[in-house]
């Protein structure tokens, strides 16, 4: 019964804020992981007007093909072995690379096959070569025929979500050493960084979380940079019960009545993603007010407290889980989580619908 709408009005509307951020650069719209959870290739032809799109794996990128998406796909972690490579040359992918194995397996492949970004680790201590070994890299690839174009320079921000943060600039400043003069494209910011990071902008931009209305601050939400959710959460009533004060709900009995209350039971839970580990503040909507949960998140239901209510809540009533009027990131704060786990863990029995 749960299902989650996605509202492409909103998408656009946010990477026209986007674009307004990134004062020139080029966006590279990120749509890994099924598009944060609302639909890769929906989401990739709402946002129709990205200069390019970015996929964690050649697997999203072949569906994007083949649904018709024609703009430039970069494939961030790049290629791991022949097949993969052979299909991101078949599909015309843009390639990260970020290890002496990869510009190895390069050397297979047809002429001109790829751009390639080299990926510089200048902080985040994940994937990249270190600043110091980034012009031997660049030099094997450069000399490649599998690469068109000069090599490109990409790195990734560990701490942009930090404002005035010294690794952000330290991290900058590695970048700006390993790359001066040089030719070929740059690319830094993700969405931390276009709220926080000016001088991260360079050519191109990758926003991600942005890009579905969520904020990447601590203790901030979307609509305060001006963003609009792009997925509402949504189940339904399945039943109402009543019940005595002293009376415990739930697995362990972790809520106490403490008056006479009515219980709407909704039909969401774990299993669809909705994160077990809401602390007791967590709330959903219900004709449009906030109600708080009563006990713990099961896999498949969770109980409100609609005692105040009026009239009583009836079976059917829709209830709203995130969206307009219940930020997800206020909802990922109760359950010590941040907004990309809840937007990502939509599980597969929820239902995903353009709007």
């Amino acid at each position: 019964m749960a299902s989650a709408t996605i509202d492409t009005s909103a998408l656009r509307h946010n990477l026209s804020l986007v674009r307004a951020r990134a004062q020139g650069s080029r966006v590279m719209a990120v749509v890994k992981a099924n598009a944060y959870g609302h639909g890769l290739v929906p989401v990739a032809r709402a946002l129709a007007e990205a200069d390019a799109f970015a996929v964690a794996r050649v697997e999203e990128g072949v569906a994007l093909r083949r649904a018709g998406i024609a703009q430039p796909i970069v494939v961030l972690e790049g290629v791991f072995d022949a097949d993969q490579r052979d299909a991101a040359a078949e599909f015309r992918f843009d390639l990260v690379v970020h290890s002496a194995e990869q510009i190895d397996l390069l050397r297979g492949a047809a002429p001109a096959s790829f751009k390639v970004w080299l990926k510089i680790d200048t902080g985040m201590n994940r994937l990249g070569f270190e600043a110091g070994d980034a012009a031997a890299a660049r030099a094997a690839l450069g000399a490649l025929d599998a690469v068109r174009g000069p090599v490109h320079s990409f790195t990734h921000l560990a701490s942009a979500d930090e404002p005035g943060s010294t690794a952000t600039a330290a991290q900058l400043a590695r970048f700006e050493a390993a790359t001066r003069g040089l030719p070929g494209e740059r690319s830094i910011a993700n969405s931390a960084a276009l709220l926080n990071v000016p001088a991260a902008r360079a050519d191109w931009v990758r926003p991600g979380l942005l890009l579905y209305g969520a904020s990447p601050m601590r203790g901030a939400v979307g609509a305060d940079h001006g963003l609009r959710p792009a997925m509402t959460l949504r189940s339904q009533v399945i039943a109402v019960k009543q019940i005595a004060p002293g009376a415990r709900v739930g697995y362990g009995g972790a809520w106490t009545a403490r008056r006479a209350t009515t219980l709407a039971i909704a039909a969401i839970g774990y299993g669809d993603g909705y994160p077990r580990s809401v602390g007791t503040d967590a709330a959903v909507r219900l004709r449009g007010r906030r109600l708080p949960l009563a006990g713990r998140v099961s896999m498949d239901m969770l109980a409100i407290d609609a005692t105040d209510l009026e009239p009583v809540v009836r079976v059917g009533e829709p209830v709203v889980l995130w969206g307009p009027g219940l930020p997800v990131e206020v909802v990922a704060a109760t359950a010590g989580a941040i907004p990309y786990e809840l937007l990502c863990g939509i599980s597969q029995r929820v239902a995903v619908e353009g709007g």
